[in-house]
């Protein structure tokens, strides 16, 4: 192989290691695309070396310039898709009328009194007014069927405590 033959190869692995770079936050691999793309990206920039020492130095600079943007490119694109909005909560989509109902629903079970469906410890389920509510034990453990009161709204949490 004439070093020629090296140029059109090392710009295109390298090439290929940034769209690795972008994809493997999209599909979760264990990091084997990562380190496909680190080969490929090494490769490429060896190749570019062979061509010519200036070409090298340019594939070099092109990869620790766009790996990271498209990393942080991927990183500000994966929320918005369909995936994302699904596994990260509170984003920017939340609608904040719901989100407000949601806290008023809860300040209005404010001193009421329910039963502890399951041990909280400190987390559990609650049956307070015949609805289900997931809450934060305040103090020691309280067991399943035991009698709880409402003592804290915050955000969209409610904090109970053992009567009786």
């Amino acid at each position: 192989m004439n070093s020629e033959s090296y140029l059109p190869w090392g710009i295109v692995l390298i090439g290929t290691s940034i769209v690795l770079i972008f994809v493997e936050v999209f599909i979760p691999s264990g990091g084997l695309i990562a380190v496909s793309a680190a080969i490929a990206a090494c490769t490429g920039i060896i190749f570019l070396f062979i061509h010519d020492q200036m070409w090298g130095f340019i594939g070099l600079g092109a990869t620790l310039v766009l790996g990271p943007m498209a990393l942080t490119l991927a990183f500000k694109a994966f929320p918005h898709t369909p995936i994302g909005r699904r596994l990260i909560l509170g984003t920017k989509n939340s609608d904040p009328k719901q989100v407000a109902e949601r806290h008023d629903e809860l300040l209005a079970l404010l001193d009421a009194e329910g039963e502890a469906i399951t041990d909280l410890r400190p987390v559990g389920v609650v049956r307070i007014d015949g609805k289900r509510h997931d809450a934060l034990a305040e103090g020691p453990m309280i067991e399943a069927g035991s009698t709880v009161r409402v003592v804290v709204v915050e955000a969209n949490q409610i904090k109970v405590r053992k009567i009786g």
